[in-house]
């Protein structure tokens, strides 16, 4: 593993792994934000999941360019597929990784922009606190030609720009390949001890607003679906999808939330097999509706 200190931060070695699927408007802004990095990665892998525009043949003229980018191009299924076909393709990706010394692996959606000293600062917080097992930057969304901050739980890392320690990657075991796994996998390190946490000083700009490639409802929908796939409890639930109309869009969020939700059960959709990971998600949601210590707090 790296020492500590800004020689660290510099010589920490990291791959970074990039599930991508009609992606022609954005992918560039990214590469370029990488490519600038003071820190540039070891491998970067893109997937491209099936696109129909131009994303691959974009991704792999970069890919002549930069040694440590290698394209990757999967079928098209026919469809998006919301939570699953994204660790489908990441997963796709990382067996064709060929460094093995890294110290960090980094899951990079294809629609971000950033500073180029973004890894360096990232890498700087994990040097300040050994037990962070998964951080990332704070999303800004493109919301009508202007940025704003996206709401997130403290523990909470955007699916978008994932930073594992190895050792807590080692640790939570595989990515469960369904909606909720940019969740379950904060609250299985945390549960094993890790802290994880978004860093708010070090920003990412991300061109539409998250879920924007499925629509709003479908997006919220699909969100409710998670929850109850991650083992939400029902009156957590509950109080979530009251708070929700307090923020735009209201009846619409709460309303979509809910219906993932209840839908979960009607359909008897497969929830996480893990029955520890499930009792402590429950207890951390009940300890906040309690107003006692918990991880969901902002």
């Amino acid at each position: 593993m790296f020492g500590s200190g800004s020689a660290a931060m510099k010589s920490a070695s990291y791959v970074i792994v990039t599930p991508v699927r009609d992606e022609e408007k954005h992918i560039e802004g990214t590469i370029r934000s990488v490519a600038r990095q003071g820190v540039l990665p070891a491998e970067w892998v893109i997937v491209d999941d099936g696109s129909r525009d131009q994303t691959y043949e974009i991704i792999e003229r970069y890919s002549r360019q930069y040694s440590w980018i290698h394209p990757v191009r999967r079928s098209d299924r026919g469809y998006r597929k919301p939570g699953g076909g994204v660790i489908e393709a990441f997963y796709d990706g990382y067996s064709r990784l060929k460094t093995k010394g890294w110290d960090f692996i980094v899951k990079l959606d294809g629609d971000l922009i950033f500073e180029k000293h973004y890894f360096e600062d990232c890498f700087g917080e994990f040097v300040k606190n050994p037990k962070l097992g998964i951080g990332g930057g704070t999303i800004y969304s493109n919301i009508d030609g202007k940025y704003e901050m996206e709401r997130n739980s403290s523990f909470h890392v955007r699916g978008a720009t994932k930073i594992y320690h190895r050792d807590c990657w080692g640790d939570i075991g595989e990515l469960i390949r369904a909606p909720g796994w940019d969740t379950l996998d904060e609250i299985k390190a945390n549960m094993l001890g890790w802290e994880t946490r978004s860093f708010p000083d070090i920003p990412l700009y991300q061109e539409r607003v998250t879920g924007g490639a499925d629509g709003q409802w479908r997006n919220f929908v699909k969100n409710g679906l998670a929850n109850y796939i991650s083992g939400y409890h029902p009156l957590f639930m509950l109080v979530k999808c009251l708070k929700r109309i307090f923020r735009k869009p209201r009846i619409v969020g709460a309303t979509a939330l809910m219906y993932g939700y209840i839908g979960g059960y009607i359909n008897k959709a497969k929830q996480v097999d893990d029955k520890n990971l499930v009792k402590y998600i429950r207890q951390q949601q009940i300890n906040r509706l309690l107003l006692r210590h918990s991880l969901w707090k902002y």
